[in-house]
């Protein structure tokens, strides 16, 4: 790997972000309105009291959220924030910051979308290759392909809304919603454990049965593909062993895009998580961000979906750099 391409790649993540950071901070800026007015307005018409003269009260929020201020002034105010880690006050639950809000969901977030997302795809791996293995029992493709094909075109919301109908109404095994029960006092102890990987369940259920059958159908096709290639040839009448063949050989290059379809993916699996952690009520950011939404909370907003940006460009820089050490022959720009 050159010089040349790590530096080609840490400008274009660099780009990524400043682009990313403008879009995040012009959209509210420059819609109709302005949040502070609009949240107001919303308090208000829920009969809530804002006390004092409203245009009073909307002037000097304005002054307290930054909103009083020339445009390019916020720009710049913005960047100088954000180099010291501030993403700002929420406007809903003022005087709570962005960031602490964040910080209270990303735990629960990357603790359910980490593991669901490691435990699809491997197992989606190995049972799609294992699926295109010409020595497995065909009974296995004739029951996992048309299951497989049927998980994959359900979104993860529908298969969570199912499984919560399943398991938690009619047979009430798992709990229906939250992070943990309402009088468990969180901590390391196994009572404690137990009941967080209990209404962690059917969420990360949820997305695992969705992405297995996803990341199933995308390795069978991959390794059709190598079968046909010239090396499966050269190691068959090497007279090496099957296992060998399959793992070495076979599942090794049909992992490589595999990989990288992960990354690319990790869009479509966020939102996918969003929509899960809604419907559960699960305490993760991404029901942060339908709180959010729902309450016009725009800075909660720009911090959370400034947060998603930037995870997915970095694991996409973070692969481009772990590639040449699955697959040797790419070498990005280096003479052979």
């Amino acid at each position: 790997m050159s010089w040349r391409y790590v530096l080609t790649r840490l400008g274009t993540f660099a780009l990524v972000v400043f682009v990313a950071i403008t879009i995040n901070f012009l959209v509210p800026r420059l819609a109709p309105g302005d949040p502070v007015t609009q949240r107001l307005e919303a308090t208000g018409s829920q009969g809530t009291t804002v006390g004092g003269d409203f245009r009073e009260l909307v002037e000097a929020y304005k002054e307290k959220f930054g909103y009083g201020e020339p445009l390019w002034k916020q720009y710049l105010v913005y960047w100088r924030d954000l180099a010291r880690g501030d993403l700002g006050f929420s406007i809903a639950k003022y005087p709570a910051r962005t960031g602490d809000i964040i910080a209270q969901g990303l735990p629960w977030t990357i603790g359910l979308l980490g593991v669901a997302t490691l435990l699809g795809f491997g197992i989606g791996t190995i049972a799609g290759a294992l699926l295109a293995w010409p020595y497995t029992p065909k009974v296995f493709s004739r029951v996992l392909i048309p299951v497989f094909v049927l998980f994959s075109s359900v979104p993860y919301y529908l298969l969570g809304l199912l499984l919560l109908f399943l398991f938690s109404l009619t047979f009430p095994i798992f709990p229906s919603g939250g992070g943990h029960g309402t009088f468990v006092e969180l901590g390391w102890d196994l009572p404690s454990i137990i009941d967080v990987v209990r209404h962690a369940t059917l969420p990360a259920l949820s997305i695992v049965l969705a992405s297995v059958a996803f990341w199933g159908l995308g390795m069978r096709g991959m390794m059709v593909t190598v079968q046909g290639e010239d090396f499966m040839t050269l190691a068959q009448a090497k007279g090496l062993s099957r296992s060998r063949i399959f793992f070495s050989y076979a599942m090794r290059n049909a992992f490589l895009p595999q990989a990288t379809h992960l990354a690319l993916s990790l869009g479509h699996i966020v939102s996918g998580a969003v929509l899960v952690e809604v419907i559960f009520r699960y305490p993760g950011i991404g029901y942060s961000l339908f709180e959010a939404i729902v309450g016009k909370d725009y800075f909660v907003i720009q911090g959370i979906l400034l947060l998603l940006i930037l995870s997915i460009a970095l694991s996409m820089l973070i692969m481009d750099f772990i590639y040449p050490l699955l697959d040797p022959r790419v070498t990005y720009g280096r003479k052979a």
